[in-house]
């Protein structure tokens, strides 16, 4: 450095930050292909273009790139075969609870069938995890969901406060069945969606008090220790949330069972 504090004109200008993040840098290209792959830019049976091709659109080296395709591996997106490059694989092989494949594939569906699917495997667990919280439940756990119904009567004029204590009611009935792989299913696929328009939809007040009934319901057939009620009481209120929630988008026909 000068006395003045300026860089010699010969010194070599410092690596942008970027450039020295290369972990970074290799997530960014991944998101970019899933959505490449997701929208049908690169097709299913057809080849990645090479690495030099790819590092030369992105501007990065080979490193990154192959780190991207490892990651597209994982997902199950892509498969390296010897002499035939990275080929896109078919949608049935992609890892749907991955967070950028799910969030990618439902940014592109305009019927909202994957939506209709994430309800229907949400309301499949739940109704499940409602059942034998029914039989399993102490009534340490059914005090807690009568002041989560009752509370959430009191917000259903703050859309925000109400479902941050609509989300506390399920995971209380999914911790009650003590079924920690599809709670954790649950948990996964909703984190992923939560804040996202096309999910929450409408949240108005009569929407909210709709939506309350439904609880007060599971949590009566709870407190009953009424696992069949219980069951039914999660399935219709899951499936009533959500086609009240629903724009009119595509069919809803496959939420029926």
């Amino acid at each position: 450095m000068t006395s003045a504090g300026r860089r010699p004109a010969d010194d070599p200008p410092a690596a942008p930050e970027w450039a020295r993040r290369p972990a970074n840098l290799a997530q960014a290209v991944t998101a970019e292909l899933v959505g490449r792959i997701v929208r049908g830019v690169h097709p299913p049976g057809t080849a990645l273009p090479p690495e030099p091709v790819l590092g030369e659109t992105f501007s990065v080296s080979r490193t990154v790139i192959r780190e991207a395709v490892k990651v597209l591996q994982e997902k199950g997106l892509v498969q390296v075969r010897q002499g035939a490059g990275t080929l896109v694989t078919q949608p049935t092989t992609w890892n749907m609870l991955d967070e950028l494949v799910l969030a990618a594939t439902i940014a592109e569906d305009e019927t909202l069938a994957v939506l209709d699917d994430l309800v229907v495997t949400r309301r499949l667990l739940e109704s499940d995890m409602a059942q034998v919280a029914a039989r399993t439940a102490d009534q340490d756990t059914v005090d807690r969901l009568r002041d989560l119904v009752d509370r959430m009567d009191q917000l259903v004029a703050d859309p925000d406060a109400y479902h941050e204590q609509d989300r506390a009611f399920h995971d209380a009935v999914m911790r009650a069945s003590g079924n920690r792989i599809a709670r954790g299913v649950v948990r996964s696929l909703e984190s992923q969606v939560i804040n996202t328009a096309r999910y929450m939809g409408r949240t108005e007040r009569a929407l909210c008090v709709a939506s309350n009934r439904g609880h007060r319901r599971i949590y009566e057939r709870i407190a009953a220790h009424d696992p069949a009620g219980a069951a039914e009481a999660m399935y219709d209120h899951i499936t009533e949330a959500w086609l009240a929630r629903r724009t009119e988008d595509g069919d809803p026909s496959r939420l029926e069972r």
